[in-house]
């Protein structure tokens, strides 16, 4: 099943646990914890996502290179520009369940 989402004019968090929901099959009869879903979902107008209070300059990113003092930040309004994406694809594969199918399902997240 395919799923096409409308992204504009929505918060990033919302829309997002609506994607986790469907990618996870949640939505379906046939539903199965264990079990690889067959949903895929589209999204589309992800520039129109809109944010709520002052995430949008305050929230940072980290990201981790292994070395000592190694830590690097980035605002959301940094990586919004650049990559929104990337925000999207992390902020759904952190509320898909940690476990082996999480790789495997957030593959059926598509772009427009």
């Amino acid at each position: 099943m395919t799923f096409e989402l409308d992204a504009s004019n929505q918060t990033l968090g919302r829309l997002a646990s609506r994607i986790a929901y469907i990618l996870r099959g949640k939505n379906l009869a046939t539903y199965n914890p264990s079990a690889m879903p067959k949903t895929e979902v589209i999204l589309k107008n992800i520039k129109e996502i809109k944010f709520t209070g002052a995430k949008y300059h305050d929230k940072k990113y980290y990201h981790y290179s292994g070395y000592h003092s190694g830590i690097k930040a980035r605002k959301l309004s940094e990586l919004w520009e650049s990559r929104p994406r990337y925000i999207i694809r992390q902020v759904v594969y952190n509320m898909l369940p940690k476990n082996k199918l999480r790789d495997k399902i957030i593959k059926n997240l598509k772009f427009k």
